[in-house]
């Protein structure tokens, strides 16, 4: 008996072996598969435009070119893809600013503070995100104009501070599992809401900010639609407007498009790279259990 134990223990060991490496084999295929099209664009932004569509199965550039991204960095318009860079940034930031302070305001007021007509709120917010986004579209653009907000980047700025209900939600799902006998205590030595908010609640749910304003960041940088309905001055357009527009002014030059669409994504991969923690315990709601 004390000899089959070992033998069936090795046996089990080495088929939980093989199913890690089957498993990781089959991600990283996966992974792959998933990642080419960013490969490719990569490296097609360092080929000729002879280059280009003449050898799309190969990733290893022929000839190494850096003239696309100086053609593509001139812009078009009189103005260089810095003017649109800023401009989502500038977007970008205000709108990931927005997000975070008015989801973590309204979480906490609803998973921490109770109050008359609390559940018919958060039944309004939760439908809210049973809309599509094409069906506020114009009834949002026409509130915009009649308050002169069209031209500016005031209308995908401004509504953040209001907050989003999938925001609202994640913070609130992560503050509800932060144990209620830390708002008791705090309580006690004679803390208000606004110090139990500041000093306790603010400090724990970073995490939960974290992703709110990380996923706020990125529909903020590549939101394509926005850009087209509020902005009508080319000095005012962000990236993700400006592609579309220099792939129709630069005609064939696919080099210098890719070029440019590969430096729009350096920002994304930045903030991901130095967020990533943050962002996946945000986004698996792991407060503190109580």
């Amino acid at each position: 008996m004390s000899a089959v134990k070992p033998t069936h223990y090795g046996s089990i060991k080495r088929h939980k072996m093989v199913t890690t490496v089957i498993y990781h084999i089959l991600v990283g295929l996966f992974s792959l598969l998933m990642l080419y099209p960013l490969f490719w664009m990569l490296s097609s932004s360092l080929k000729p435009n002879t280059e280009i569509f003449r050898t799309v199965d190969n990733l290893i550039p022929e000839t190494f070119t850096t003239e696309n991204y100086v053609n593509g960095w001139r812009g078009f318009a009189g103005l260089s893809f810095s003017v649109y860079f800023l401009n989502s940034l500038q977007v970008a930031l205000f709108a990931s600013l927005g997000a975070v302070i008015s989801s973590a305001l309204v979480a906490f007021g609803l998973a921490r503070i109770r109050f008359p007509g609390r559940n018919i709120w958060f039944v309004a917010m939760i439908i809210t995100m049973m809309l599509p986004g094409q069906v506020m579209m114009i009834p949002r653009f026409v509130l915009f104009n009649q308050i002169g907000w069209v031209g500016t980047f005031l209308p995908m700025t401004v509504p953040y501070f209001f907050g989003g209900a999938f925001d609202i939600f994640l913070v609130m799902q992560f503050i509800r599992g932060i144990p209620r006998d830390m708002d008791e205590a705090a309580r006690i030595d004679g803390c208000s809401y606004y110090g139990i908010f500041a000093y306790i609640m603010v400090p724990m749910i970073i995490p939960a900010l974290v992703t709110v304003g990380i996923l706020t960041f990125i529909n903020s940088w590549g939101d394509f639609m926005s850009s087209l309905l509020y902005l009508n001055t080319p000095s005012r357009y962000t990236v993700a407007y400006a592609l579309k527009l220099f792939s129709d002014s630069a005609g064939t030059d696919y080099g210098a498009i890719f070029a440019m669409s590969t430096l729009s994504l350096v920002p994304i991969l930045v903030i991901f790279f130095f967020f990533q923690r943050q962002l996946v315990e945000g986004i698996s709601t792991q407060g503190l259990k109580g």
